[in-house]
């Protein structure tokens, strides 16, 4: 917990840094930021660089399946189904807080997100846009620990997250993004799982109509797997309906949070542990008005 909140404080300072130098480069003559780099907030499962204005509230409800392999007893995994119920906040146009709740482990999430460079074409261009993620997750059921009865202190439930997300526009159509991310568990089932994982999560956008896209995302990791997990792979399609983004995937992965689809998914997709799910994301505006 000491080095998580060191790591969001150095974040906060070098945040007001970043916003007098974009400020300046904003009024250069010439120079334009680059928006709707991605439709949403998030990509898949994961993240993107796209932010909540000040005062905007999203509402993301996200559901996933069973398996398909299931067959049609279980009715290819739709009698089996996990949700995530999430609200993030833009307390400014570049810093966002969130929480949310998964029944999938009864897990409790909350996050911090900061964008701290836009991408920006122009005179001064800037390449890519750049933002700093980290989030802490909480498992509270009793499936949390591989012996329920053991006695285990409150720090054994805790996962922690960090990310940097580093984006580009291509073009009108295209957006591309880098995800690499390091995440610590403070307990795993046994030795052979480690601790702390790191993963080259990389995903992309393409833009097949003024309201629909077809998206991707990978997760490699780096560090030792553990027995029987798999890399994240997904795929998916979003579609924007006026007031919210509605999206439809399929993954291998259960899990709705980074702690969980970058390090625990079990899902193989050779053996059609394959999972259908969505997100619907609903803002409302909360901002004072004038």
């Amino acid at each position: 917990m000491r080095r998580l909140t060191v790591i969001l404080l150095c974040c906060s300072f070098s945040g007001f840094a970043q916003d007098d130098l974009m400020s300046l480069l904003n009024d250069e003559e010439g120079s334009q930021e680059v928006e709707a780099t991605f439709k949403s907030t998030r990509l898949i499962s994961g993240q993107t660089t796209e932010m909540r204005t000040a005062g905007i509230l999203d509402f993301v409800i996200s559901h996933r399946f069973g398996t398909i392999n299931q067959g049609i007893e279980q009715f290819y995994g739709l009698d089996d189904s996990q949700i995530r119920l999430g609200l993030d906040y833009g307390i400014t146009d570049r810093f966002n807080v969130g929480i949310g709740r998964s029944s999938f482990q009864k897990i409790v999430d909350g996050s911090l997100k900061y964008k701290i460079l836009i991408q920006q074409t122009g005179e001064k261009s800037i390449p890519v846009s750049l933002v700093a993620f980290t989030s802490l997750a909480i498992k509270t059921g009793e499936g949390a620990f591989t012996d329920p009865t053991a006695d285990h202190p409150f720090s054994d439930r805790l996962y922690s997250t960090f990310q940097l997300l580093a984006s580009r526009k291509m073009n009108t159509n295209l957006s591309l993004q880098f995800m690499p991310t390091f995440m610590h568990r403070n307990l795993v089932p046994s030795n052979e799982y480690p601790n702390d994982v790191i993963a080259l999560g990389v995903g992309g956008r393409y833009k097949i109509s003024k309201r629909v896209a077809i998206n991707a995302e990978w997760f490699p990791q780096v560090t030792e797997k553990g027995p029987e997990i798999y890399d994240a792979l997904s795929f998916g399609v979003d579609i924007e309906t006026g007031g919210h983004v509605f999206q439809i995937h399929i993954t291998n992965s259960r899990s709705m949070i980074e702690q969980g689809f970058i390090s625990e998914t079990t899902g193989n997709w050779g053996d059609r542990d394959i999972h259908l799910g969505f997100n619907i994301s609903r803002v409302f505006d909360l901002s004072p008005k004038k």
